[in-house]
């Protein structure tokens, strides 16, 4: 465990000090700093002709439906190009540089390599997650905001990006090409949505089910609708379970080659 946690310790201040995370950070806090108020705007016209339009939705009239809930589809849809630009290097520049092998003979294991590396990388995801969710919290000085959904809600989108981390920590286990780590990540965090799609498409019943069950959008969905179910943290964790053993499996064998 103490080899995971200088790993981790190492890898968070690399992050944190590393001009490019920052510069990642403007650019979300730019689009939302853009997007959030027109969101805001919009439902707040809604809410003023609610009258008028009595053929509106319900759920629209709730801000946590009108307007946090879409803030996280663009955080969702951020977090699929960001979370593989802060793990490409992870692996893959290690090995351009050769440091990597110094890392497999130093006196940890690989699971020690892989938990220390998935853990920094999934700090600096939060720290993008906490950036959006300073928002709705500002909001909730004009608004009154329901804090459990809203919390639950942001917690799903973090789980999305562990899987994310995981995935792309992995693909950048796979190659010393930092771009190449980056393109399979990408690919990676576009196909576990189009299992989704999936569900939407398929004719028959009991694949219908199967493409449900291992989907992401149907186990995110109950949760940014405030909605804690065991089955979907099961999910959450066990894709990340099994990317990071993938990953542990690809950096033992290293020690072999």
């Amino acid at each position: 465990m103490s080899g995971t946690l200088v790993i981790f310790k190492k890898e968070l201040k690399g992050f944190y000090l590393n001009p490019t995370f920052w510069v990642i950070c403007f650019l979300v806090s730019v689009i939302f700093s853009w997007v959030y108020p027109i969101q805001l705007n919009l439902f707040s016209q809604l809410l003023m002709n609610y009258v008028m339009q009595q053929g509106v939705p319900s759920n629209q009239l709730n801000i946590h439906y009108g307007v946090f809930l879409r803030q996280l589809s663009y955080l969702n849809l951020l977090l699929i190009f960001v979370v593989p630009a802060l793990t490409m290097k992870l692996f893959a520049e290690e090995k351009k540089l050769r440091t990597f092998d110094l890392l497999l003979t130093s006196p940890v294991t690989s699971l020690q390599i892989v938990l220390g590396k998935y853990f920094a990388a999934l700090g600096a995801v939060l720290g993008i997650v906490v950036l959006a969710l300073l928002y709705p919290l500002a909001t909730s000085t004009i608004a009154t905001v329901n804090w459990a959904p809203l919390f639950i809600a942001f917690f799903g989108i973090f789980l999305v990006g562990g899987v994310y981390t995981a995935m792309n920590l992995f693909a950048s286990s796979l190659t010393e090409n930092s771009i190449a780590a980056y393109i399979i990540s990408v690919m990676f965090n576009l196909s576990i949505w189009f299992i989704g799609i999936g569900a939407e498409v398929v004719d028959g019943e009991k694949a219908r089910k199967i493409f449900e069950h291992v989907s992401l959008s149907s186990h995110l969905s109950t949760l940014v609708e405030g909605t804690l179910r065991t089955n979907g943290l099961i999910f959450f964790f066990s894709v990340i379970v099994l990317f990071c053993f993938l990953c542990e499996r690809v950096v033992e064998s290293s020690r072999w080659r």
